[in-house]
């Protein structure tokens, strides 16, 4: 039946359009913004992992910068326990030489206590963001130093934080509140490597304690620097995990929320055409009224 009340045609023809334009509408969306998911609407359980997963990834930005914090402290007392093991080295033989007989003990001295000084700035400078794990003192105790080393997200949905950490009771150099660091506290034969003295009195029996117990403290500094290597070689294969893990959670948010720009801008040209023709058949569905006129003429 033809009915100039009901253009069934027509109406059809608009059903189209308007589905034509908004999917015209969501294509052109997606590549104006980048994004296949890019609010909860969309698909919510996507938009909801991309979401906590972008968070946690900031989360993992911050752990990657107390990482370098924690490498650049851990770094400078390294590099001060190896400066001041070498200075030690220096007085142990110095205090071998004092064994030979006719040497002049007091000049001897006098070298040593350029080191013993020598020691004192090189464990003071050892200073980091305010941190110094060779000189302890002044109200602040030594004791584990937590570095924060990565931020996890158990299956349940809970978060904890992990850490790395450096003991400096055992890299501590001198301690002025105990005076029980490894150059200011006495060693076995009651020898303080920062202070030992030699006088033109002073026995050879003496002097082999002193040699003895400088050579404990290098052994206790050695220990000091192999666990400071340790804990630098293990924040830098953190930092490096931390890294790829930031890499692979950002590319599998992609993958989740991401459009393809290559299939969008093909469904935009679709799209595109579709609308051309669905405007088209409007028209010609409009139109067809036209065509009773005729009959009344």
């Amino acid at each position: 039946m033809t009915s100039i009340n009901t253009n069934t045609s027509a109406m059809t023809a608009l059903q189209s359009l308007s589905a034509i334009n908004n999917s015209l509408d969501e294509t052109q969306n997606r590549i104006s913004t980048g994004y296949r998911v890019g609010a909860a609407s969309d698909n919510a359980a996507y938009w909801s992992i991309a979401t906590t997963m972008r968070s946690d990834n900031k989360a993992l930005g911050a752990v990657e910068d107390a990482l370098g914090l924690g490498q650049a402290k851990v770094d400078t007392a390294y590099t001060g326990m190896t400066a001041a093991i070498d200075v030690v080295d220096e007085i142990k033989t110095k205090l071998v030489a004092a064994r030979e007989p006719g040497v002049d003990k007091t000049k001897i001295q006098s070298e040593i206590k350029e080191l013993q000084g020598q020691l004192t700035s090189i464990a003071s400078s050892a200073s980091f963001s305010g941190e110094n794990w060779l000189s302890i003192g002044t109200g602040i105790a030594a004791g584990t130093k937590n570095v924060v080393a990565s931020f996890n997200r158990a299956a349940d949905g809970t978060v904890s934080v992990g850490t790395i950490g450096v003991d400096t009771t055992k890299t501590k150099l001198f301690d002025t509140d105990n005076t029980n660091g490894i150059l200011d506290g006495a060693r076995t034969g009651t020898t303080v490597v920062s202070t030992l003295a030699l006088t033109g009195a002073t026995t050879d029996a003496a002097i082999s304690t002193m040699i003895s117990d400088v050579d404990e403290a290098i052994g206790l500094m050695t220990t000091a620097a192999s666990n400071l290597g340790a804990a630098k070689s293990r924040m830098d294969i953190q930092s490096e995990f931390v890294s790829n893990l930031r890499d692979s959670i950002e590319k599998g948010v992609g993958t989740l929320v991401d459009a393809d720009m290559t299939e969008e801008s093909t469904r935009l040209k679709a799209l595109q055409t579709q609308q051309q023709l669905g405007v088209q058949a409007l028209s010609i569905a409009n139109s067809s009224s036209q065509s009773l006129l005729s009959l009344f003429r």
